[in-house]
């Protein structure tokens, strides 16, 4: 196995057709807060509230075990992603904390994302696993994770504790046999999107 992979931050942005997946940076802190200010209900499942944003922010600009991403839709933040769970030698990591504002749901800006940073994982970085989690009562994020390729990895039961409740997490995962058949999928989906 090959352990001098290039690092996992990409040099730039991760540009596509809807969406441009910037590394944060503190001239995003304006914008991303009027994004994730304008409907606090989409953090209802994450830890967002326990933090508030600028102590969220704040630790995304540290960085230290994350890569934390900002995306922007015509050149505006509109939502937020990150690597997470980087583990080198076993090539996996998670791709997690993804929120976007409410106006962006089903316009192809999460399929982009998610597809624009497994892209740089499996083809650039050489992951051979990469996972999501998400509160087992979130039925929407669910679905999006099956519709991104993702296979449902199973349940894990009382695994973090937010503000108002002790989550559940389901877990998925695409793997590099996968992203073959995901990429292609998901470009396909990215295409009628973007036209």
């Amino acid at each position: 196995m090959n352990m001098h992979r290039p690092a996992l931050r990409p040099a730039g942005p991760l540009a596509g057709r809807i969406v441009r997946v910037e590394p944060i940076e503190e001239r995003h802190r304006v914008g991303l807060r009027e994004a994730a200010e304008r409907d606090p209900q989409i953090h209802r499942y994450t830890n967002m509230y326990s933090f508030g944003f600028d102590r969220w922010f704040d630790l995304a600009l540290e960085g230290t075990n994350d890569v934390p991403f900002v995306v922007c839709v015509d050149g505006r933040p509109v939502g937020s992603s990150r690597y997470l769970n980087v583990e080198p030698f076993h090539r996996r990591l998670e791709i997690g904390w993804t929120w976007l504002e409410r106006a962006q749901w089903g316009t192809g800006a999460n399929i982009e994302t998610k597809y624009l940073l497994m892209r740089n994982a499996f083809d650039d970085w050489g992951a051979m696993r990469v996972e999501f989690k998400t509160d087992a009562r979130n039925l929407r994020v669910r679905g999006a994770l099956l519709g991104v390729g993702a296979s449902f990895d199973g349940i894990f039961r009382k695994h973090m504790i937010l503000p108002d409740s002790i989550r559940d997490s389901a877990w998925y995962s695409v793997v590099d046999d996968d992203w073959p058949q995901v990429k292609a999928m998901l470009e396909g989906k990215i295409a009628k999107h973007a036209a």
